[in-house]
């Protein structure tokens, strides 16, 4: 009953990039129709899991879906997913445009069957340079958008990938929001148009946006980066019996800190903490000032001190404690869902709230195929047609469920 109730979604995507931008569309109201080949999404298989196919990565990212198994490299198996189409909103997919085009449901291909369709691709790389025909995963964009050379630039070792689908993720957010400003585009009678969301392209802006600097000038006012975000010791700081998050920024969180511990008079004394502008430029000194300080009490030590100053904090949590925050258990975000094939599992509410609209999550991760029958009855399809599909693997449905 989101507001997005009465939205149609045809989903092709898979792995995490896609589905993670589709999920919210679910989460928001629309009738999310996740299309899978037979063998099934590719994460489904990804980690510890109590039944086949129904592994933690896909659980968390294909909610408020349902999923039909299609073969779209058969004619019939193409023909259902145009018909499909007909009377949908929206189609997302995550495969390079080529491939699209090889299974005969490029832009134009799907635009003849339905000309308000919205149709939404992420992929690698925008489609007017030379990378336009590349395959590309979050850690080659990670790369290529600088991110692992800023491990470089604040003191590692060697350079890294952020331990995260952290491309896949922003891109797939932004992909929402450009099928959400198409779908507000359209209006009520408008035709639909294409949406093209590249990797690279927007992880570049993604990191630049910070990091370009004095390179945003022309000549160069500098090499570029942003140096607090560069500084070496800007991690989480070592109390005496672990770490915790904390950020000095504004003069008045200096002010009440330096309070807090006794020592009012550092800012008159040193004048590498005086000001907002003299703290940057000797940032290094500061957040290794700080770091030392920091080891001289406990963590709940700070956090309770920090609190009571006003000055931001935070518990660097465990993937466990993270659990038991009792902020997010004031707020109800991770919720027990007794799941129909999985049983017991613990689920994580859309962030969003809305004042007027509840976002309740009331269909979690679906079965390879779930929903393959229903929603071919749908179409018109007989049940002697739908049999004969599964009988030649053009769709699938789990083996226990009833026969078409």
């Amino acid at each position: 009953m989101g507001p997005l109730k009465g939205i149609k979604v045809i989903d092709l995507t898979s792995v995490l990039m896609g589905p993670f931008a589709t999920q919210y569309l679910g989460d928001f109201g629309a009738d999310v129709i996740k299309v899978e080949p037979p063998s099934g999404d590719l994460m489904r298989n990804v980690g510890p899991s109590r039944s086949p196919g129904m592994g933690p990565l896909f659980l968390n990212s294909n909610r408020s879906k349902r999923s039909v198994a299609l073969n779209l490299k058969t004619p019939e198996g193409r023909e259902l997913l145009l018909e499909l189409c007909r009377d949908a909103d929206v189609l997302v997919y995550n495969v390079r445009p080529a491939a699209m085009k090889r299974l005969g449901l490029s832009w134009e291909d799907v635009r003849a069957v339905n000309p308000r369709l919205i149709y939404a691709g992420l992929y690698g790389y925008g489609q007017n340079g030379r990378y336009a025909a590349r395959p590309a995963y979050d850690d080659l964009i990670q790369g290529g958008s600088t991110l692992s050379h800023l491990f470089l630039l604040s003191g590692s070792a060697s350079p890294r990938y952020v331990p995260a689908a952290i491309a896949d993720r922003i891109v797939g957010l932004t992909a929402l929001s450009g099928i959400l400003a198409a779908l507000i585009g359209r209006g009520e009678t408008g035709p639909g148009q294409r949406v093209d969301v590249p990797m690279f392209e927007t992880m570049v802006s993604f990191v630049l946006s910070d990091h370009l600097g004095g390179l945003t000038f022309d000549p160069p006012l500098d090499q570029g980066g942003y140096v607090r975000q560069l500084a070496a010791d800007r991690r989480p700081l070592p109390t005496a019996d672990g770490h915790v998050c904390a950020l000095l920024y504004t003069d008045d969180h200096w002010r009440r800190f330096l309070k807090a511990i006794g020592d009012e008079g550092l800012l008159e004394r040193d004048e590498r903490f005086a000001t907002f502008q003299s703290r940057m430029e000797n940032v290094a000194h500061v957040y290794g000032w700080l770091t030392e300080l920091f080891r001289s009490r406990t963590s709940s030590d700070w956090i309770d001190l920090l609190d009571a100053a006003d000055v931001p904090v935070m518990a660097m949590h465990t993937f466990e404690s993270v659990l038991r925050d009792p902020h997010l258990a004031d707020a109800g975000f991770f919720r027990p869902a007794d799941h129909p094939s999985e049983g017991a599992t613990i689920t994580m509410a859309n962030p969003v709230h809305m004042s007027k609209t509840t976002l309740e999550i009331d269909r979690l991760a679906p079965r390879l195929g779930e929903h393959s029958v229903e929603v071919l009855r749908h179409l018109g399809l007989t049940c002697e047609r739908i049999t004969d599909l599964l009988e030649r693997g053009i769709t699938f449905q789990p083996s226990e469920d009833e026969p078409a």
